[in-house]
């Protein structure tokens, strides 16, 4: 067995810590809208934003027409938005994940994300400790295609069987099993950073 060279991990529910309260029911209830009508009238886009099929400005277009916004509102919609989207910051998985490159490891994420993902997510600086970022937006695939799996292995210079992989979705784990990849399961932090240790040491 080859060892592992190369962490990966997803960003949504893994790095970041995701609220489902903060969007969109509270920005729903301040305009008095029904409750459903987001998913209702907004969820289906005209285009697969996970792919690069829509623009985030068009994204805006598309939710402030359904929901007959105007331009503030709107403002606030997107904004409510992207703080459900980035959440917060797991500190101690962000803290190991941000070692990894200072112990000799190659360190990539690996994300099925929204068309405006990588500005909304300079924040956390994941570029600054990252040899590369894989949006499946800007890449136009999205996991659990095996072809985003591939794309990844290459663009980090690995091979499959190289890399110990970190997602919150089983589907996307079994893919990189498939591809390969060591998949681990995330279902919580000081668990996950142990699985992943062994992994690395072997």
């Amino acid at each position: 067995m080859s060892p592992v060279r190369a962490v990966v991990l997803d960003i949504g529910s893994v790095l970041e810590v995701v609220d489902d309260s903060v969007f969109p029911a509270p920005f729903m209830a301040r305009h008095g809208l029904a409750p459903d009508a987001f998913e209702v009238r907004v969820r289906a886009l005209p285009g697969d934003g996970m792919t690069g099929g829509i623009s985030e400005s068009e994204v805006r277009s598309h939710w402030q027409t359904e929901l007959d916004l105007s331009d503030v509102q709107t403002d606030e919609l997107m904004t409510d938005f992207w703080r459900w989207y980035v959440g917060t910051l797991d500190q101690p998985l962000y803290d190991w994940f941000a070692g990894l490159r200072d112990r000799g490891l190659t360190v990539g994420i690996l994300s099925n994300s929204a068309p405006g993902a990588r500005e909304a997510e300079r924040l956390y600086g994941f570029e600054d400790i990252t040899d590369d970022i894989v949006y499946s937006h800007e890449v136009g695939l999205a996991k659990p295609d095996p072809a985003i799996y591939e794309l990844t292995a290459r663009r980090l210079g690995v091979q499959p069987e190289e890399i110990a992989f970190l997602d919150d979705h089983a589907p996307h784990v079994e893919a990189s099993r498939a591809a390969g990849w060591h998949g681990v399961l995330h279902e919580d932090t000081a668990a996950s950073i142990a699985q992943l240790e062994a992994l690395i040491e072997g």
